[in-house]
């Protein structure tokens, strides 16, 4: 079984091919990695010096393969390396697209992927820019929709991430409904400096996850990225994969508020959520509409969740909301009296400590986080 393979330090390059090493030197300088490169790989029992032979007597240690972060081998050194200890963090690289024994050659190596250039040149320099920023666990990724109109999943967003930043976690919340309003207003911050989600219209490719975080603005000691009230501008949904995935590496908490239709760009946030609570006001109409909204949402996400807010008409408890949904409880939040009126003041969803939409957000985030300890008022 691979060991776990420590963040941070410098990719190793192994080959001996011109052409390929051409290649992984011009992807390391895209993402910002400084590899060492050995031209010679040891054969088992051996050692090699950068750019120099095998020489009998050492390990294949000496190279850096046990300590790199990541090995990038290359199909030319895919022989030579086989009697190397197993770990994680081995790619095998290659230009031939027809290689018929190239997945032969990744198990005798244990490589976690093969990647075939050019055609997998933006994974690989994922790969290595992941190594750059010292990516360690992704953020828990949460997304919150209603299930009909005026539902207060915008509500519940913005008092989920006030909560888990109180908790101490490095949060971030993501306004996905470009006709919300603006995430930003609700936390009394439309006039703080940062980016918004128009700044990022024109990206393209990977968006550093450190930057970004730094580049939002921090209100309640979290980061937010929200609309702003300009003319409306389209961000295309590859420019949002990115900013979703480059909030997701930062690690903590990413909390997104998304619209009730599922569109190409909507379907790019969810396919990046481990979980989508869906609010649901406590009557039959609202059940109704909610029905057809976790249709569309279902058929991207993998968990969705229902939060039934206030009690149903008629008898329907709960539990008999989701059941006639088909998805799981998250639990039920009650209708909280003045929370509008604070709101309105300034005062953020979920700074009330002991308000009935805090004690739900706080249960939820210890069970999600699987942590003992209760989160200060």
């Amino acid at each position: 079984m691979a060991g776990s393979v420590p963040g941070g330090g410098r990719p190793l390059i192994l080959t001996e091919d011109p052409l390929l090493l051409d290649d992984l030197l011009r992807l390391c300088a895209a993402a910002g990695a400084d590899p060492h490169v050995h031209h010679a790989v040891p054969e088992p029992g051996g050692t090699a010096e950068p750019g120099g032979a095998a020489e009998p007597g050492g390990d294949a240690g000496s190279t850096g393969w046990e300590s790199a972060p990541l090995v990038l081998v290359g199909d030319d050194a895919a022989r030579r390396v086989r009697g190397a200890p197993r770990r994680a963090g081995v790619l095998l690289v290659g230009r031939d697209l027809d290689d018929p024994h190239v997945w032969q050659r990744a198990v005798e190596i244990g490589a976690e992927e093969v990647l075939r250039l050019p055609d997998a040149e933006s994974r690989l320099v994922d790969r290595l820019a992941d190594v750059v920023e010292g990516a360690g666990r992704p953020a828990l990724a949460v997304g919150v929709i209603g299930g009909s109109g005026g539902a207060g999943a915008s509500t519940l967003a913005c008092a989920l991430a006030v909560r888990a930043a109180r908790a101490g976690e490095r949060t971030i919340l993501i306004d996905g409904d470009p006709l919300g309003g603006g995430m930003d207003v609700l936390l009394g911050g439309e006039s703080a400096e940062g980016l918004r989600w128009p700044d990022f219209a024109a990206s393209r490719g990977r968006v550093g996850a450190g930057a970004l975080e730094e580049s939002l603005p921090e209100l309640h000691d979290l980061r937010v990225l929200s609309w702003d009230r300009g003319d409306r501008v389209v961000v295309p949904p590859a420019a949002i994969r990115s900013v979703v995935a480059a909030a997701r590496r930062r690690g903590g908490v990413v909390v997104v508020d998304l619209p009730r239709r599922v569109d190409e760009a909507v379907a790019e946030v969810l396919a990046q959520l481990d979980l989508v609570l869906m609010v649901v006001p406590g009557e039959l109409r609202s059940v109704a509409a909610a029905g057809r909204v976790a249709a569309g949402v279902r058929m991207v996400a993998r968990d969705v969740r229902v939060v039934v807010r206030g009690r149903c008409a008629g008898g329907l408890d709960p539990e008999s909301v989701a059941g006639l949904l088909g998805a799981p409880l998250a639990g039920e939040v009650p209708v909280e009296v003045g929370l509008p009126g604070r709101v309105a003041e300034g005062e953020p969803p979920g700074t009330q400590g002991r308000g009935a939409l805090a004690r739900f957000c706080d249960g939820f985030w210890q069970r999600a986080l699987g942590s003992a300890q209760g989160v200060p008022a």
